[in-house]
């Protein structure tokens, strides 16, 4: 099982390429892909479809037995996005000794430190001249080879290195990417490398590149480590693996009266409103859509929220055994413990009493145990996408995730039996018949 998430892991070093995977794998899996430009058409038990948005957020749905308004839906919710170093437009800076640099710009808020004097790469999209001018070509990139580097200013130059730094995003951050060796490399090394690389894919000129969204990325593989291989090493744990999770969940789930979605937003390191974030009403749209081909009637979706539960499904934070006096007294979850449930007097996480109840039963039934977490009361905690969703559909729901050390770093690190934890509450089966009591 932990192999699978770090092939996934590798396989997805943007949102873009994560949504990719997940859709190949849906449709491996019996799903079919819709147009969301295209009318929807009946909606009948056992349909398993998915729609994406962005070519970075996507949206599974399974169809249960009963419509949704009888029955309502489940959902696990994620998000495809991580903290990392966005290409800026003409991001070629030459300097003297015919170093070439590129301009960055910080995307969330990762721990900038951590990405310092490691292998990095490219991976993203760039969009490529049709014959339409309102619909140009998307096409993936993904490097497959150390290719820049953030290089730390030597420690005779900064003796105060270890006592901490200031770190400016303009200037500190700025990756090396090459050296050129001719003038006409000059201004082109940055689109020589990504001609070349879509090359490999299909011909693809110089005049034909509109736009790029490009990302940095780590380029050393995902892999466990401990005595016991107990540990999960990788980026972008938070929040790829959640989605993995809720992938397989969706997958391995039965049939069942109740509509199974995986909703698998973008952007929820920077806020989650974009039209493919989850401030944006277009899972709603989906949802109302989908009630309206059973019934006929608006009034059916509205009874499907009420009859609804949500897993916001995104990491939290582990106990650190070198700074203890950072965490919640009595609420600070471990490593190996199982699924940790989020909660906030500011109301910054969706759970209350009753949907942690809910969950905490779902993770008896799967022999699974849980944990809690509650912020330290004199630091400020972050927030997940939970609330922002249920801002724009009322959604009893719950937030959780698996605990992790080094949340935003260029490399987290995780529990290898925490992922089974989840995966086995995600797939449980007997969580629908506990869905339904508990209403």
């Amino acid at each position: 099982m932990i192999n699978r998430l770090l092939s996934f892991l590798d396989a997805s070093p943007v949102n873009f390429l994560a949504v990719k995977n997940i859709a190949d794998m849906l449709e491996a899996g019996g799903f079919r892909r819709l147009d969301p430009c295209q009318p929807l058409g009946s909606v009948n038990a056992g349909d398993r479809f998915f729609v994406t948005k962005n070519d970075s957020s996507i949206y599974a749905f399974r169809i249960g037995r009963k419509p949704l308004a009888e029955a309502g839906f489940h959902m696990i919710c994620a998000h495809s996005d991580s903290p990392t170093f966005r290409i800026k437009p003409n991001a070629e800076m030459l300097c003297e000794g015919g170093l070439v640099k590129l301009n960055t710009e910080v995307y969330g808020g990762p721990i900038m430190s951590t990405w310092f004097d490691r292998p990095l790469t490219l991976a993203g999209r760039v969009i490529v001249r049709s014959q339409d001018v309102m619909r140009p070509d998307t096409m993936l990139l993904h490097i497959k080879r150390p290719l820049l580097q953030i290089s730390n200013l030597a420690i005779h130059f900064n003796r105060q290195v270890n006592d901490g730094v200031k770190l400016s995003r303009q200037k500190d951050v700025l990756p090396l990417l090459g050296q050129i060796t001719s003038q006409l490399e000059a201004g082109n090394l940055l689109l020589n490398v990504i001609l070349e690389e879509l090359g490999k894919q299909r011909p693809v000129s110089r005049e034909d590149i509109l736009d790029f969204d490009l990302y940095l990325a780590d380029t050393a593989p995902a892999c466990t480590f401990g005595v016991h291989n107990e540990f999960v090493s990788s980026g972008r744990l938070d929040d790829l693996s959640m989605c993995f999770a809720g992938l397989e969940a969706i997958l391995a789930a039965a049939d069942s009266d109740t509509t199974q979605v995986l909703g698998i937003f973008d952007n929820e390191e920077t806020g989650s409103q974009t039209k493919q974030g989850a401030g944006s009403p277009f899972l709603s749209y989906m949802l109302r859509r989908i009630a309206l081909a059973q019934s006929g009637t608006e009034e059916a979706y509205y009874q499907a929220v009420e009859r609804a539960f949500m897993i916001s499904a995104d990491n939290a934070h582990a106990w650190h055994p070198n700074y203890p006096e950072k965490y919640d007294p009595t609420n600070h979850p471990m490593l190996g413990g199982g699924p940790v449930i989020k909660f906030n007097a500011a109301q910054k996480y969706a759970s209350d009493a009753a949907s942690a109840a809910v969950f905490a039963g779902i993770c008896a039934k799967a022999g699974v145990p849980c944990q809690r977490f509650v912020n330290h009361s004199d630091v400020a905690g972050g927030s997940t996408l939970g609330n922002i969703l249920a801002s724009s559909i009322p959604l009893r729901g719950v937030d959780m995730g698996n605990a992790i050390l080094a949340m935003h770093s260029c490399r987290e690190t995780g529990s290898v039996r925490d992922h089974e934890y989840c995966v086995k509450v995600f797939t449980e089966r007997n969580s629908v018949e506990l869905f339904q009591i508990a209403r």
